[in-house]
């Protein structure tokens, strides 16, 4: 098979521009097609798109979903993409763009069950599925022609339209042959997209396009890249491993694998998350000590949760604060034992906090824990003085919580800050 039409799943060993059986347009052709079952499969602006569907009236308008004046964009439709929101974007940025968006507040909860559907479809068709996020997952359907009685190419067109019927949602696929490639396939024809990079011609799609397209260049690496005369994917492809290796370590080698289109990074369902994190930002700039660790407090009670939740603890405490002009600042400390605990986190935050506060003011903290281990592997270490008592404290609230609700149990510190000035 080398063509198939995303209506009629009509199949042909030839392109056209046309499908011969229903006269579509909406042709996938690639000499590849057959061989290639990597695929990365990416929700249409997804929580923008759920509110949509959930809201028709919306249909035609520019939607940003995210928080107050001084929030930042979490997604947004196309039509506001057309003005220049994007995520990430502070809001008041955002409806400078397009001052007729409709803003919406996330819905965490519906956008998480219509994750569990669409991801559930997805599960059907092969248990390798490797989350990204709530919209996106790196799939694998090596193997499973005889099974699905179709090429892989195949039975994902025809799942992106089971999800599309009985969800109202769209997605987008990127099939290749590998992770990588099919990530950046995934977003060459959004919405409703379904794009093809084959082996063959990967180096020469890749060498014309900017180093920043590669995982892990972020824009102070690119800087680095450039400065050194690595502009282009294709300098990095032309250049001696050895030399990006000597300069950037595991990284420039990896780069160098990348740049000529190899990956071989399998789709791992069990991959360990690479972190837990919360944060927040405020209704007015905030500079004083004792304010912003009472922002931080509840945000490391929120990670910790996550953490035993997961059954996991991290070695990395990482405290991150945005300045009023949008810098990002970020410190982090290596702790001896890994923690699951919200004492331990609140204590590493606050030292890290108090080096940096300074009486400045800030927009933003975070909080976060990264080098996670599964907990069990590391539970002697929790029973130790003060650790031990902390740990054992919080899966009590927990249980609690589980019991009779989240507001069962509240710190002194959170008691305070809802009006109960003797409670510490």
């Amino acid at each position: 098979m080398k063509a198939f039409c995303r209506d009629c799943f009509w199949t042909g060993e030839e392109p056209v521009r046309r499908c011969p059986t229903c006269a579509s347009p909406r042709i996938v052709a690639h000499e590849e097609l057959g061989a290639l079952a990597i695929a990365h499969m990416d929700c249409d602006a997804f929580y923008a798109s759920v509110e949509k569907r959930d809201r028709p009236e919306l249909r035609d308008r520019p939607v940003i979903v995210g928080g107050g004046k001084r929030g930042v964009v979490t997604t947004c439709c196309y039509i506001a993409r057309i003005s220049g929101v994007r995520s990430a974007m502070p809001m008041f940025k955002a409806l400078k763009a397009c001052p007729e968006a409709v803003v919406i507040k996330p819905d965490f909860a519906k956008y998480k069950a219509e994750s569990r559907r669409i991801l559930g479809m997805a599960g059907e068709l092969t248990p390798l599925i490797q989350n990204l996020s709530l919209d996106e997952a790196w799939m694998d359907l090596s193997g499973t022609e005889r099974l699905h009685q179709a090429p892989p190419a195949l039975t994902l067109a025809r799942l992106q339209a089971r999800i599309e019927s009985q969800t109202g949602l769209t997605v987008s696929i990127g099939l290749a042959a590998n992770k990588f490639l099919a990530k950046i396939a995934s977003d060459l024809d959004k919405p409703r997209g379904f794009s093809v990079i084959g082996a063959a011609e990967a180096q020469g799609f890749l060498a014309p396009r900017k180093v920043g397209i590669l995982p892990g260049v972020g824009p102070a690496m690119a800087a680095s890249l450039e400065k050194a005369g690595y502009r282009t994917v294709g300098d990095l492809a032309r250049a001696d491993p050895k030399a990006l290796a000597e300069r950037w370590g595991a990284h420039g080698l990896r780069l160098a694998q990348l740049a000529t289109g190899r990956d071989s990074r399998p789709v791992n369902p069990n991959e360990e998350r690479k972190g837990i994190s919360a944060e927040t930002t405020f209704e007015t700039d905030l500079s004083a000590l004792a304010d912003l660790e009472d922002k931080l407090a509840p945000l490391c009670e929120k990670v910790a949760r996550q953490a035993r939740a997961a059954g996991l603890a991290g070695r990395v405490v990482t405290l991150k604060l945005r300045a009023t002009d949008f810098k990002i600042v970020t410190r982090r400390r290596t702790i001896p034992v890994p923690t699951q605990t919200a004492k331990t986190l609140f204590a590493v935050g606050r030292e890290l906090l108090a080096r940096e506060a300074g009486g400045k003011p800030w927009r933003l903290i975070g909080i976060g824990v990264a080098d996670l281990v599964e907990a069990g592997a590391v539970e002697a270490d929790f029973f130790a003085g003060e650790e031990r008592r902390a740990l054992a404290s919080e899966r009590t609230i927990d249980a609690l919580r589980a019991r009779f609700g989240a507001e069962a149990v509240t710190s002194g510190r959170i008691l305070r800050l809802k009006g109960n000035p003797k409670a510490e």
